[in-house]
């Protein structure tokens, strides 16, 4: 077996070393190279970043991020110098979501960042990239995840809107990702009325459409009274679901839009009386089953519930290990 001794998972990142290059890095560095724009995974402070251009445009609407970008185009080798090159490909994950594929020495690793295997509007589809070493997020990497039918999430939704035609429904729902793909389906299973939004989603939703994804007629709540509100869907960041803005809101029904909600604790914590499970990360059957398509010489998991799918690969003869990496949070996901 090879030792792969030009890639090693510190714990503030993958650093690869014969560039000095660092995957997603968790402090500030002279060379970082970015899977997505979530906080856990993009940061400011790097000198330069290599991303797709949609994460570069994520990370300078929420990060101000002054460092040189240098936008890498899907499947298109960059050489990094020292003998190493990469490539980005599609993650799934959400929009400019990339997995990032190595290559040194007749050597493959494969980083994914976070991915999930659904299709979704807002952003191209999961690939398969085969690979020596397969370094797989694992955040619902427990067999109680699996993630029902996006199609029955947002009937839940709309039925209940239906129901309840003088309150509204306010979906909390992550700023980035989560509130486009709930808009994005809800457009593509029918629905065109207008939906609120918070001011703290009007940006990202822009930037969105700046980048070709149609999420239909989008107001902002802060506008609006509360009868127009009436019968509509307001998105809205799931703190906001509890706090002083969501008086403006007429009766709201609250929903959440997580997979994090198929655990009822979390949906009594947050006080939350619609629990939507829609997540942007792979369930269990989805991470088991990628790990068995990439088929790595060896799988390296983060960014979770690590302890169970190393078990899993362990059972199943596969060689793995988890990593202690920092700075990777659950998201609102």
């Amino acid at each position: 077996m090879r030792d792969f001794g030009w890639i090693r998972a510190e714990p503030h990142g993958i650093h690869v070393i014969p560039c000095d290059a660092w995957v997603d890095p968790a402090r500030a560095v002279d060379r970082a190279l970015v899977t997505h724009g979530h906080a856990d995974h993009a940061r400011g402070g790097h000198g330069r970043v290599f991303a797709t251009s949609e994460t570069l445009a994520i990370m300078g609407l929420r990060y101000g991020v002054a460092a040189e970008g240098i936008a890498v185009p899907l499947r298109e080798s960059v050489d990094l110098g020292g003998g190493v090159t990469a490539s980005w490909h599609p993650a799934g994950h959400v929009l400019g979501s990339a997995q990032i594929l190595l290559q040194h020495a007749g050597e493959r690793v494969v980083i994914t960042g976070d991915y999930k295997r659904r299709p979704d509007p807002t952003c191209p589809p999961f690939e398969v990239v085969p690979c020596d070493i397969f370094v797989t997020e694992a955040t619902f990497g427990l067999p109680v995840f699996r993630h029902p039918p996006i199609e029955e999430e947002i009937a839940k939704l709309t039925d209940a809107l239906a129901a309840a035609p003088d309150r509204c429904v306010a979906v909390g729902a992550y700023a980035l990702g989560k509130a486009q793909r709930v808009i994005a389906e809800l457009r593509r299973l029918g629905h065109h009325d207008p939906i609120y939004l918070h001011g703290a989603l009007e940006k990202m939703c822009a930037l969105y459409e700046d980048h070709g994804i149609a999420l239909g007629e989008l107001r902002p709540a802060t506008a609006a009274d509360k009868d127009e509100m009436r019968g509509a869907i307001v998105v809205c960041p799931p703190s906001a679901l509890n706090d002083r803005w969501s008086r403006r809101l007429p009766d709201p029904v609250t929903a959440m839009a997580s997979g994090w909600m198929r655990v009822r604790q979390r949906a009594r914590q947050r006080n939350v009386e619609l629990p939507l499970i829609i997540s942007d990360h792979a369930d269990w059957d989805e991470l088991t089953a990628t790990i068995a398509e990439v088929n790595p010489q060896e799988s390296w998991i983060t960014h979770g519930r690590e302890e169970a799918l190393l078990r899993w690969c362990q059972l199943h003869q596969r060689r793995a290990r988890a990593l202690a990496l920092v700075g990777y949070e659950d998201e609102d996901d």
